[in-house]
């Protein structure tokens, strides 16, 4: 089945193929086919055809340990640098979001909403120049500030966070009821 572009970064062939060379140029040094698989829910036979695609044209490097092909960005690659920086514009900002947001105490959930989630479901509509961040729980609101100004300064997102309490995110709010409808995606915690 033929997979759209992403809507973020509509440059590459399909998603898949986004977020296989966002987990590889962002994620850990070298990791196993198989780990990117399950990490990234894609069948091990798709995730393999691609990696060969890559592989053919230089973006990464395989290095054979016993049985694993253990998988890495080919930093020697021309293409390495823009690439690099083209996935770092464009997915960046969640892994960043989530590593920085897991070290602070009292979220229960993060959610990326507005325009920017939009794009990452695969809807159409206006380009995203933010992102929206809704931090659920009771953790220091200073820390919460402080993690979005310095992604912002290093990502060249503007994030926006909303903070909230449980109480909160279970009422029935007009900003709620258009978030819920209008669409978001998670990034630390269950959306329920």
């Amino acid at each position: 089945m033929r997979q759209e572009p992403s809507l973020l970064l509509p440059v590459f062939r399909s998603a898949n193929q986004a977020r296989v060379l966002s987990e590889i140029f962002l994620g850990e040094e070298r990791r196993s086919i198989q780990e990117i698989s399950t990490k990234l829910a894609i069948p091990y036979a798709t995730l393999h055809k691609e990696i060969g695609r890559l592989l053919n044209a230089g973006l990464i490097s395989e290095e054979k340990v016993g049985n694993y092909r253990l998988i890495a960005a080919n930093r020697k690659s021309l293409y390495y640098k823009p690439m690099y920086e083209l996935l770092q514009i464009a997915f960046g900002p969640v892994p960043k979001l989530r590593a920085a947001l897991q070290e602070i105490p009292g979220i229960s959930r993060v959610l990326i909403f507005g325009s920017f989630a939009h794009r990452e479901l695969g809807h159409h509509g206006s380009l995203p120049h933010d992102i929206d961040v809704l931090v659920v729980g009771e953790p220091d609101v200073g820390k919460i500030y402080a993690v979005c100004r310095r992604l912002t300064k290093e990502l060249g997102w503007v994030m926006n966070p909303t903070i909230m309490s449980e109480n909160e995110w279970k009422a029935d709010t007009p900003f709620l009821r258009t978030l819920r409808k209008g669409g978001f995606f998670s990034v630390i915690g269950e959306t329920a």
